[in-house]
């Protein structure tokens, strides 16, 4: 984040997806995991190498294969580790697990239309999800059954958004039969009237929500335009309180949202945007100014932290538990990286037993054959990776000698 500037044409890439990628996720519990999904109907699963790339990464971690169309959407579970759920324009949501591979939950008849998108409640036991048809559904994803649902929430025909707060209510965001942008507040234990309904202005881009749950603040940025509004949600009418706009000269083609712990506490951020421009990516930064240079605990309350709550069996077994917080009150520390190392293993066992007789005798050979194909894939790996270090090594040797060629002349 701190080499700003334009990166060098053959800079590494992820590039396992034979389609166009169409969401990224970057997972709760591991920050060198990011799960993607695609318009060659697959979800990948990736580990970035701890210090970041220095060859371009081809191979998943794991390829979760159940979609018969392309995969719009990924999102983490937010609690339990290794439990990702995607959706299609199959109209299917699948919650696999990333630990073996396995879809283990296919909700593939609640929908009739597109799914715009998805959100985990807090403690990852609901989802909710906004359709072309203009329901929002609150789904129970392991009774596989829809809890509540909302028919027109917003009567306009364009794309909708819904996600869950931290108290368990929803927020959407919409157009109205007059194409004019609506932001709504609702109850999911009641959906007939929403708590709160606001209209906006006119403008045709989609509002995309960005939630923090520790202040209950939610940024709305329209596609396409110029500017990030916020918002307080609150106990009292009028619920959905109006902060102020940031305003910039350039629309936003799209938007990222920093976790909260990577934010700077020294410096009072309470949130950091990736503004996406045509040719480059912006970081737009919100503080709040405050005289003394002590933590401010009422911006910081505990934050979650990077440890699930739960293991992938025990949230498909059916327990629930919020997330563990942390305090940033001396900026966050990364710990070491954990997890993935565990995923490979759990996927070879977990393989569906072999049950004909050849598969039994050929096994041993198969599982032979497979282990070296995969240490040679690896030493290759190895030697690709020591090549490039080793040429980086040598131009660093010839940029110092010339730096210090030039440093004589200046002597002289």
């Amino acid at each position: 984040l701190l080499q700003t500037g334009r990166i060098d044409k053959s800079y590494p890439t992820v590039c396992g997806h034979t389609g166009p990628v169409l969401d990224i996720d970057w997972c709760p519990h591991n920050d060198q995991v990011i799960a993607s999904g695609s318009e060659d109907c697959t979800v990948m699963v990736w580990q970035i190498p701890e210090n970041g790339l220095t060859l371009s990464l081809t191979e998943p971690v794991v390829v979760l294969e159940g979609h018969s169309k392309r995969v719009g959407i990924v999102a983490w579970h937010p609690t339990a580790r290794n439990v990702l759920l995607s959706a299609g324009c199959d109209n299917a949501i699948i919650i696999w697990n990333v630990g073996t591979g396995e879809a283990l939950i296919n909700l593939d008849d609640m929908h009739v239309d597109m799914i715009y998108n998805v959100s985990w409640n807090r403690n990852g036991s609901l989802i909710c999800t906004a359709s072309k048809d203009k329901k929002v559904r609150v789904i129970d994803p392991r009774k596989q059954e829809i809890v509540a649902e909302k028919e027109k929430t917003h009567e306009g025909a364009r794309p909708m958004r819904a996600i869950f707060l931290a108290d368990g209510n929803i927020f959407t965001t919409g157009f109205s039969r007059m194409s004019e942008r609506q932001l709504a507040l609702w109850n999911p234990k009641n959906m007939e009237e929403p708590i709160a309904l606001h209209e906006m202005d006119t403008s045709n881009g989609v509002l995309l929500p960005f939630y923090d749950p520790d202040t209950n603040i939610i940024y709305l940025c329209g596609k396409g335009d110029s500017s990030i509004r916020y918002f307080e949600i609150t106990d009292e009418s009028p619920y959905v309180h109006y902060l102020n706009t940031f305003s910039s000269k350039e629309p936003q083609r799209g938007m990222g949202f920093m976790p909260k712990r990577g934010l700077d506490v020294n410096k009072c951020e309470i949130a950091r945007f990736f503004k996406l421009h045509e040719r480059k990516c912006e970081p737009i930064i919100m503080t709040v100014p405050r005289k003394s240079d002590l933590f401010q605990d009422d911006l910081y309350p505990d934050t979650a932290g990077p440890e699930a709550a739960l293991e992938a069996e025990e949230w498909f077994e059916g327990k629930n538990a919020d997330p563990l917080l942390i305090s940033l009150k001396h900026g966050y520390i990364p710990g070491k990286n954990r997890d993935l190392k565990v995923v490979k293993k759990n996927i070879l066992d977990n393989k569906p037993a072999a049950n004909k007789k050849s598969d039994l005798i050929n096994a041993p050979k198969k599982a032979a054959d497979a282990s070296n194909t995969q240490n040679e894939a690896k030493l290759d790996e190895i030697l690709k990776e020591l090549k490039c270090i080793k040429d980086t090594i040598t131009n660093q040797d010839e940029r110092i000698s010339k730096l210090e060629q030039q440093m004589a002349k200046f002597a002289d």
